[in-house]
């Protein structure tokens, strides 16, 4: 799956509220947090890097989408992923433009999408 992603050179630990800080300065907020690697350890026994799930969401956004279409909820909320890489931590963020490509969503997905960006671009910068 394609979508937004950039790896800055600083552990998952430290990037972690700098992405946070991001999304939420683009209107996004954080819902959920699902520690993969935390959860594998303590479900399967396997060891694995970092690897963290934010579901994140823009309550504007969301609204605008499912009063549109309700289905859309299968969707929500929008997934940014951290992930501990060589050297650093990759932070990748499902694109919303991808994910409802049906051309009545085009003008709410890229504006998401926009937000998203920026968000992942005041990431970048703060590393």
């Amino acid at each position: 799956m394609e979508g937004l992603t950039a790896t800055v050179r600083r552990p998952l630990a430290e990037v972690d509220p700098v992405v946070r800080q991001a999304l939420s300065e683009q209107g996004f907020g954080v819902l959920t947090e699902i520690d993969v690697a935390a959860t594998l350890r303590a479900k399967l026994g396997v060891e694995r890097t970092g690897l963290v799930i934010l579901g994140a969401c823009n309550p504007n956004f969301a609204h605008q989408a499912l009063v549109q279409d309700p289905t859309v909820a299968m969707l929500l909320p929008c997934n940014v992923v951290l992930e501990e890489v060589d050297g650093g931590t990759r932070v990748s963020i499902a694109d919303p433009r991808q994910l409802m490509p049906d051309p009545s969503f085009a003008e709410l997905a890229n504006e998401a999408a926009d937000r998203l960006t920026a968000a992942l671009a005041a990431v970048t910068a703060a590393a």
